[in-house]
């Protein structure tokens, strides 16, 4: 009778696709090892494996799970066709967490399976912005339902029983639209990607969000419009279930995808529960999180995330200029808390990386190269990640543009934060790109890169590890023309990926020039490798290395609003110092002696 019963076991195949996009010759951006490994994927298969744990298509109906990311793994179309045709095209294609610059190609892998009559959904960032912010019309989604993609707005947990109840029954609705009704988090499966997944990044690593939402109301921030103003949490025992999880498959390293993990009000009993792990079980975690100006304020927060296994930190600095702060609503940065918060975190010996947007009203070029210089000079930041301000769907910047007329790019490819999407009041597109690229060469100058390495021996951070990441945010632009964040180990790419609409290269005439570019782009990168790497043996066997000090390292003093030229060089600098003068004024407070004795305890 059992037999009877397997036999006429049906088996759904979802087919979970985590889209890349083009890059400026038209090829996807592939890696055989890229950076980053992707959440959306990690949540959605997570939930996947629990719809089909519950049965939810019914107790003769089994769910099988193919889990893709195209950032490390091409795309076999005939294969998956085949496999739905072994099985009636009884299953569906979702293409998840997809980002505006990832739309154009997310609608050029759903053709072939709608051509073949598969059920196909979209959701992610681009879907859920434009309906939460644009009223759904804008933002070629008709390409959806001409082609007859679902499409998916918020937030899966709870929800997707129903999706794939309605794509067995050929019932897909053209839109799920949960964008007023974003679900609790706590308690819910929770982010998990097979070994053979995840062993395709680089470094072994994985991630989750431990919460979700952000108070802020930045203006070119997707987050608040997209996962809502108010936060939700996962439980220190959902984190210890998805570490205990990946431990049991070998991987131990995460990277933690809230927005701002500082503002997680269960930030302390997941890191307690993070450090008991890591001192009572051995489990070696080796974690990234992303985090506001302000986290040094919170008592013990740096100091429990380098006991819970914090290597590196995300800050979202994005300006030295508060004026452009302001214009983006930004207003929870402080530059005069700048170089407290990052000597707090250099005192522990963690890796900081610092996102920082060029493009704001008031910048030009002179100005950025000025900030740029300040930035090196007198904050101790490792890795800064530079963006170009983009008017991104979802966005409170997009809506205010599409709403006013205003011209902006149509192509969506081009929305990856590396390209200029509309006009700038005081920079034409050219000097707006050129300044970027020109950001990544001034900050990561052999000289300024010496100086890093000199700063990590000095305060304990892992030297090392320093020169990798440095070694990848050096290169990625002038060599392979992409951000390093979508960047990896040994590019890949195929003649028959090339974009639609763009002319096919002959396989003669793609194959030599590829190996020839392979090549002469690893001379280069090794080049740099050697040249760091010797260069941090050096400093490294130095016994003065110990012992260097320079601007950014030295203690907050009493007269940092007077010397210093990040307060010095903008009028909003100026203001801001005002502006703590006289609410200390107000209060009868001293600001000088008391940001000298949190310098001296950054550094104690």
């Amino acid at each position: 009778m059992a037999q009877v019963s397997q036999a006429k076991k049906r088996r759904f195949q979802l087919i979970l696709i985590k889209p890349s996009h083009y890059d400026d010759d038209g090829y996807v951006i592939r890696w055989w090892r890229p950076m980053i490994p992707s959440n959306s994927l990690a949540a959605l298969y997570g939930l996947a494996a629990d719809c089909a744990e519950r049965k939810v298509l019914g107790p003769d109906v089994a769910i099988d799970i193919t889990a893709i990311d195209e950032t490390n793994t091409r795309i076999d179309f005939p294969a998956l066709l085949r496999r739905l045709g072994r099985h009636a095209n009884f299953g569906m294609v979702a293409l998840v967490g997809v980002q505006s610059n990832q739309y154009p190609r997310a609608l050029d892998i759903a053709r072939p399976f709608r051509e073949a009559g598969i059920p196909v959904a979209i959701g992610g960032f681009h879907v859920s912005g434009c309906i939460a912010m644009l009223e759904g019309m804008a933002v070629d989604l008709d390409s959806c339902r001409r082609m007859g993609i679902a499409m998916f707005a918020g937030e899966a947990e709870g929800r997707l029983d129903t999706i794939l109840q309605d794509a067995a029954g050929g019932r897909l609705e053209p839109v799920y639209n949960f964008m007023d009704d974003l679900p609790g988090i706590g308690g819910m499966p929770v982010p998990f990607l097979p070994k053979e997944n995840v062993a395709r990044t680089l470094g072994l690593s994985t991630s989750f969000d431990a919460g979700r939402g952000c108070p802020y109301q930045c203006s070119f921030c997707t987050i608040i419009n997209v996962q809502g103003r108010k936060s939700r949490f996962r439980s220190a025992d959902d984190v210890e279930t998805l570490v205990r999880m990946n431990w049991a498959q070998g991987v131990h390293k995460f990277f933690i995808t809230d927005d701002n993990f500082a503002r997680n009000k269960e930030w302390e009993a997941i890191f307690d529960r993070l450090i008991e792990l890591r001192e009572k079980d051995r489990i070696p975690l080796g974690l990234m999180i992303q985090v506001d100006t302000l986290c040094h304020k919170i008592p013990n927060f740096i100091e429990k995330a380098k006991r819970a296994g914090v290597t590196r930190v995300f800050i979202g600095l994005e300006n030295v200029n508060p004026d452009n702060l302001t214009s983006a609503k930004k207003n929870q940065n402080k530059i005069t808390e700048y170089r407290k918060m990052l000597l707090a975190w250099k005192a522990q010996g963690i890796i900081t990386l610092a996102g920082y947007i060029l493009g704001f009203p008031a910048d030009t070029p002179e100005t950025i190269r000025r900030d740029i210089a300040i930035i090196q000079h007198e904050l101790p930041i490792d890795v800064v990640e530079f963006f170009i301000l983009t008017p991104l769907p979802g966005s409170e910047d997009r809506q205010k543009l599409w709403k006013s007329g205003v011209e902006m790019r149509a192509d969506l490819n081009v929305y990856d934060v590396e390209h200029v999407c509309t006009a700038h009041p005081k920079m034409s597109r050219e000097a707006w790109e050129g300044i970027y690229r020109e950001a990544w060469r001034l900050y990561y100058s052999p000289e300024h890169m010496r100086t890093l390495l000199r700063r990590a021996a000095a305060t304990g951070v892992p030297i090392g590890s320093l020169v990798k990441l440095l070694v990848s945010f050096a290169t990625m632009v002038p060599l392979e023309k992409v951000h390093p964040l979508q960047s990896g180990l040994l590019r890949l790419k195929q003649p028959s990926e090339r974009r639609p609409g763009l002319k096919q290269v002959h396989p003669l005439s793609f194959w030599p020039q590829y190996v020839w570019e392979t090549l002469r782009k690893h001379v280069a990168l090794a080049g740099t490798i050697v040249r760091l790497t010797a260069t941090a043996y050096r400093i490294s066997r130095d016994p003065a290395s110990k012992t260097y000090m320079d601007q950014a390292l030295m203690p907050v003093g009493d007269d940092e609003e007077e010397t210093r030229d990040l307060f010095t060089k903008t009028a909003g600098g100026a203001a801001a110092v005002a502006h703590v003068k006289k609410v200390a004024a107000l209060t009868h407070a001293n600001p000088g002696r008391e940001t000298a004795r949190a310098g001296t305890r950054t550094r104690a």
